[in-house]
């Protein structure tokens, strides 16, 4: 089991021959990330255009949150009406692409991290309101409650509060050793906090069934009857875990990955004790072989028709 990537690698490495050894190629492909975010290389007019267009079912929802202006800042340059079907389009012309090589390199790292960058922008927007919020001593201050619904019955819901932000992720367990993966894996993160070592980490609540008390309000709840299925995580970010620099940076990407890390990881979970069930069965059959008696080799003769005919002439 291993730690996800926070970008998507067959864009990095698709992209790396076109943009950064300046190599006109034929692309028509749809590459799929996590979550359903889909994106569409392709060159419809020559080699030396590329269009790079994504969907994603909350976009709507992160506009709201600063993406477009997200999008207008780090791929200004690039950003075209978009394709029909998708929400996003950036457009490539090879011949136009800045002559520094580490300029185009960061490029396509960037293209590469562009769910991350949309994604990372209510994110953004929930800690600088911390900091106004705690800068200014507002004793009952009045956040936003940004929903995200990323996926058909899960979303990530983030608030800012006086002295932390709160990021809750209701996530779905379809099946049921699943939910019971997944509620060991959810309380292994609560207890985890408790070691010595691990006391300047987040503080991670879990429950089932019903919604925390932050999110209990909205319309969405409501009607919610209680759901075995669905659990509730909620992670308290604490200004330590979210100051500038490469700290924030880290802290948004790694806890974007969390719904996709924790499926992942139940996954190995049911392969790895699938595979061990299916080598002990296959070392009980080889004891059963072994335990089965061995048939004694007796040669057995048939009698031909001449030695009958003989027999019975005999006794005649």
């Amino acid at each position: 089991m291993i730690l996800l990537d926070y970008h998507n690698v067959v864009i990095e490495e698709t992209l790396t021959q076109p943009i950064v050894n300046l190599e006109p190629t034929t692309l028509d492909m749809t590459v799929v990330d996590f979550d359903g975010v889909s994106y569409h290389l392709s060159t419809p007019v020559s080699k030396s255009v590329i269009k790079f267009s994504l969907v994603m079912q909350c976009y709507k929802e992160l506009v709201k949150w600063g993406a477009q202006d997200m999008l207008q800042r780090e791929y200004g340059p690039y950003y075209i009406p978009k394709e029909e079907g998708y929400d996003v389009t950036l457009e490539f012309d090879l011949q136009k692409l800045p002559e520094d090589k580490e300029q185009r390199e960061e490029l396509v790292k960037k293209l590469a991290l562009i769910k991350r960058n949309l994604m990372a922008q209510p994110f953004e927007r929930a800690f600088e309101q911390q900091a106004k919020f705690e800068k200014e001593e507002q004793a009952n201050p009045t956040p936003d409650l940004m929903p995200i619904h990323y996926r058909d019955q899960e979303a990530i819901y983030i608030q800012a509060q006086l002295d932390r932000v709160t990021v809750i992720f209701s996530t779905l367990f379809k099946e049921e050793t699943d939910r019971i993966f997944g509620k060991l894996f959810l309380q292994e993160f609560v207890d985890a906090r408790r070691l010595p070592a691990l006391q300047n980490a987040p503080q991670v609540l879990y429950s089932s069934k019903e919604p925390p008390l932050e999110v209990r309000h909205l319309s969405e709840f409501k009607n919610l009857s209680e759901n075995e299925d669905i659990s509730y995580v909620t992670f308290v970010l604490f200004p330590r875990h979210f100051v500038k620099g490469d700290v924030r940076e880290k802290t948004i990407s790694q806890i974007q990955l969390f719904r996709d890390y924790l499926h992942y990881h139940i996954k190995c979970s049911k392969a790895y004790m699938h595979s061990r069930m299916r080598a002990r069965v296959q070392a009980f059959l080889k004891v059963l072989n072994r335990a089965k008696p061995e048939v004694p080799n007796v040669e057995k003769k048939t009698i031909t028709l001449v030695t009958l005919y003989l027999v019975v002439f005999e006794y005649l």
